[in-house]
Order: C-alpha cells, then structure tokens, then sequence
C-alpha cells in the first residue's frame, strides 16, 4: 500500500532551483552548507558541512514512498562488514507547495573522491587493494538479513517484473525466469556511488532483497563502454555471473540498455546484445 496523495510532476534536481531548500535544511540543523561542493543529482542534492560532514538531500513524491519507506541510509547504518560513511542522523519535511517530501540524511565525509559517472568511458585504474575492499563489502551484504525489497530506479523489484524484462529481450518461453534467491544488494550499484582510491559505498536509499547478482550485472552494465573494466567486473563478480539468477539479472540489466529508449550510439548497445545472447543460449541449455 502506498500514501494516498495526488502525483507529484517530475523534477530533475540537476536543473531545477534549490536554494531555499537548501536553506530551509541549513536553518533546521543549524549548519551551513558549502555550496562550491555542491553535487546535483537526477533527484537529489549533497554538500560538505561546516562540521565537516556531508548532507544529502533526496526529494521524492508522497506516491512513490512505500511501505517500507525511504530511509535507506538510515536503515543501512545496522549493516555489519561494509565500508560505508557513518550515518549521524536525518530529518524530513513536506514541500508546502506539492504532494512531495523532503529527506536530508548527514554522515562522515567520504574517504575519497566518488570514482566517476553512473557509467563510465574510461578505465579509472582501481588497484587490487580496492578490488579486495569492493568484494568483502558486497559479499558481507549479501549475508546480512532485512527485510526490505530494493528499488531499483525506485521501483520494487519483484519476480513478475524480473520476468517481464527478461522476456522483452528473450520472448520465447525457452527457460524459467523464477528467481532462485534473493538476497540483499545496494540496488543502485555504479560508479557514481562508489569512492576510490580508498573504496566506500554510499547512497543507500534503494537497498534491500533482490535476486542474486543484481550489483554485480549493474555495475557490468555501467562498465560496457570501457571493456577491460565490464571484463573485470565479471572476473571478481564471477560467482554472482556464473549462478543462474546472476545469468537472469544479466539479462535483467541487458534489457534497460537494449530498451525502446536506448541511444543508437550508446557505445553499450553492442557489447550488451551480445552478451545477451550468450546468456539466453546457456539458460536455454540448462
């Protein structure tokens, strides 16, 4: 069940004004923002603190705002074995102009840079050591229990949306789409949301339960346009990409690219197709 309120419009934070409330959150927790720090997302907005802290500001619609919430960040701070910034505390307010809801969530700083876009063009030349630190948080994830369900692209992963990508790309009822386990994942997994040299995960608000193998096709599909990058990120992520609902999610993130929306040029179109192809005839193989 979700919140009865009228849609809120959609809004790209990446260009609509923000200043008051920017200043609306400065005057609620006392602190003051620097704004040369200031990093617009689709939908939301961080910056460093005056206490040397950084505040994100996500907005979302009263519809789109389910049972469980949006207090990802929050949610994520009981995690065990993850390298994460320290969550310190939130607050939320309604817009008094719309059906939409305002949630700043403060943590530490990040330890390093965030590595780049949500998808890549260039190889940004990550160690072993930040390979290591990538796979110990994502398999200690994967071990940990919640009972939340992912949003990826805020939208709830469920097995009938699971099959219904699936078969826009693989129509014939060649092979089963259940999902055999489901288990946590950051469910917004790409390279906008992860620091290096010194690796952290950050922006929580999507996470919880989602087929196997669901981070690591998200961050292969983010790395198609730098091939050794998408090659190594099925090297260390081999166990998800050899399990069968690694091969489902595969095709699950094959069929965002290769979607009526999908750019001609999109330099991940090729690589996609193929690798969909690849994945389709071992499932059908059994």
């Amino acid at each position: 069940m979700r919140l009865s309120a009228p849609s809120a419009r959609a809004v790209d934070l990446r260009v609509e004004p923000v200043d008051n409330v920017l200043d609306h959150m400065e005057r609620s927790l006392h602190v003051e923002l620097d704004r040369d720090t200031v990093v617009r997302k689709r939908r939301s907005v961080g910056a460093r603190t005056d206490r040397l802290t950084w505040i994100r500001i996500e907005r979302r619609g009263l519809d789109n705002i389910g049972v469980q919430g949006w207090n990802g960040t929050e949610c994520a701070a009981l995690l065990e074995g993850i390298a994460q910034p320290t969550w310190l505390g939130c607050m939320v307010w309604r817009d008094a102009d719309g059906p939409v809801m305002w949630r700043a969530d403060e943590t530490d700083l990040l330890p390093s840079a965030p590595i780049g876009t949500a998808i890549l063009s260039e190889d940004p030349g990550l160690q072993d050591a930040w390979w290591q630190a990538f796979n110990a948080s994502l398999d200690a994830l994967a071990a940990q229990d919640t009972q939340r369900v992912a949003t990826p692209d805020t939208v709830t992963i469920t097995q009938e949306l699971v099959t219904e990508a699936v078969r826009t790309i693989s129509p014939a009822e060649g092979f089963d789409t259940a999902v055999e386990r489901w288990v946590p994942a950051h469910a917004d997994l790409n390279w906008a949301n992860m620091t290096a040299p010194t690796f952290s995960l950050f922006d929580w608000e999507d996470w919880g339960n989602a087929p196997r193998g669901l981070d690591s096709a998200s961050l292969w599909g983010s790395s198609l346009a730098v091939p050794a990058l998408a090659d190594r990120v099925r090297h260390e992520r081999r166990h998800d990409f050899e399990s069968r609902d690694g091969k489902l999610m595969t095709l699950f993130v094959c069929s965002k690219i290769l979607g009526p929306g999908a750019h001609p040029q999109d330099p991940r179109l090729e690589p996609a197709r193929r690798m969909a192809e690849q994945v389709i005839a071992e499932l059908q193989a059994g």
